[in-house]
């Protein structure tokens, strides 16, 4: 009689037993984003997707999970089993900034998130206005310093990583300017078009066709070296030395998920990110790509959220 509930048990413990070693992935995906659809953010998330799901025949998909400066959809990911069927879409406002601009905070960015994959970085960029006397970093760093606390910046909000690129340059340059917060970059941007701000600093993808326009002169990228798609244009780092403040996507997966499923996961973005039309694309946006593996990624995190914690103390700036 043992005997036969020892068998019997056995038998119905194989489904499961089946299920946890069946291949990675055997159901769809889902990388949680937690702004909205059409970021530089959302896009790169979602050419990966497509080219995973294409490979792999099965479904990768981007879900947007807005709110609450992105605290909502990372709080979800947080939340979700860890059985290789989400991960995060996670950049430096909800990984490296909020867990300081934020007094309390439902997620912990490092104790409940696995690093996967440091996918790609965008350089931000300083720009001005055209009709302006500034043509360079150094020409602001002068001006800001002739005249203490009257000029403007602008950015896309108290705590953004437009707001703190431009804290990281005033505190290591010694100059006051004002900070002038809209709602979006697009509103900073405008501000320095009309003049109402001296600078505003806004994402690479934003702005090619202002820069060709000629309604926007961008004077440095907060990339460690000069981007590509602005060959010509220093990077602050050439007037702050070591200075980088880029923003980036790293995908991460909720603390749990199996080694193995993190290492896949890892691996298989980074054969999407080299495929040639992938990569191309990437590239014309002005992505620099890494694709590093966990370890690479995880260390990466860190220096981030060390960067991004002095940088929100410099600006003071905090959400109850």
């Amino acid at each position: 009689m043992i005997r036969r509930r020892t068998l019997l048990g056995a038998a119905l413990a194989l489904p499961a037993a089946a299920r946890a070693q069946a291949p990675w992935p055997d159901r769809p995906v889902r990388l949680i984003n937690p702004f909205t659809a059409g970021s530089a953010t959302d896009v790169v998330a979602r050419l990966v997707a497509g080219d995973m799901s294409e490979r792999l025949g099965q479904q990768f998909f981007v879900e947007n999970r807005t709110g609450a400066s992105g605290n909502i959809g990372t709080e979800a990911a947080a939340r979700a089993r860890p059985d290789g069927t989400t991960f995060l879409v996670g950049s430096p406002g909800t990984m490296g900034i909020n867990p300081f601009l934020f007094r309390t905070l439902p997620y912990d960015a490092v104790r409940d998130f696995v690093a996967v994959s440091h996918l790609v970085s965008f350089p931000q960029v300083m720009v001005v206005n055209p009709n302006g006397p500034v043509r360079s970093l150094p020409d602001l760093v002068a001006a800001a310093r002739a005249r203490p606390g009257q000029l403007n910046y602008g950015s896309s909000g108290n705590g953004a990583t437009s707001h703190l690129a431009i804290e990281l340059v005033r505190a290591a340059t010694g100059i006051d300017m004002v900070h002038v917060p809209f709602r979006g970059g697009t509103e900073a941007v405008q501000a320095v078009m009309r003049g109402e701000v001296q600078v505003a600093v806004e994402g690479l993808p934003s702005l090619p066709g202002l820069l060709a326009g000629g309604q926007l002169r961008a004077i440095a990228v907060t990339s460690r070296e000069r981007s590509p798609k602005l060959p010509d244009v220093p990077a602050v780092s050439e007037t702050v030395p070591g200075f980088d403040a880029a923003a980036w996507i790293i995908i991460f997966a909720p603390a749990g998920t199996p080694a193995p499923v993190v290492e896949r996961m890892a691996a298989e973005m980074r054969t999407s990110l080299n495929r040639p039309a992938l990569r191309d694309r990437l590239l014309d946006q002005g992505a620099t790509i890494s694709g590093a593996d966990p370890a690479t990624t995880a260390a990466f995190h860190r220096a981030e959220l060390e960067k991004w914690r002095r940088a929100v103390e410099i600006s003071g700036a905090r959400v109850d």
